[in-house]
């Protein structure tokens, strides 16, 4: 397998470092790391992205995050492996990854849960957390990037 062309967001002049400002913003909006790192992979799966999938993993995985964990994401909804507040994450990464689906994309019930989770600063978080991932999804998805060719520090 071979890229169509590099990623976009090491072409344009100041694009990756805009971008690692904001995900340096989004660490420091009060949600833990690890959860931080499910959504990633979450949103990544829904979106069959096999760089993030394969570096969100490998990240994860050597920040500590189990097996059993990581095997199971995407059936976070009946494996006994996460926490109410992360289910509440995982829902919303779910909800505003997949917007077009549904008529009211991310329903009261699903943001309830999470404002029960989650400050307004946290919230913040998860969002950007959520939309970066789904930026990254789409450049790494639209120019066919290859996985295991970036692997995070």
């Amino acid at each position: 397998m071979q890229a169509r062309m590099s990623n976009p967001a090491l072409i344009l002049p100041d694009a990756m470092q805009a971008i690692q400002a904001l995900n340096a913003s989004v660490e420091k909006g009060g949600v833990p790391q690890q959860t931080l790192g499910l959504v990633h992979l979450r949103a990544s799966q829904i979106n069959g992205c096999a760089v993030c999938l394969d570096g969100g993993a490998r990240g994860a995985k050597q920040a500590g995050e189990t097996d059993e964990r990581l095997f199971s994401v995407a059936g976070w909804r009946d494996a006994p492996y996460f926490t109410d507040a992360e289910r509440a994450a995982l829902a919303l990464a779910e909800a505003v990854t997949r917007l077009s689906d549904q008529a009211d994309p991310v329903p009261d019930t699903i943001w309830d849960e999470a404002t029960r989770h989650y400050d307004e600063q946290a919230l913040a978080s998860l969002i950007f957390c959520i939309a970066m991932t789904n930026l990254f999804n789409r450049l790494n998805v639209t120019t066919r990037q290859v996985a295991g060719c970036w692997i995070p520090s």
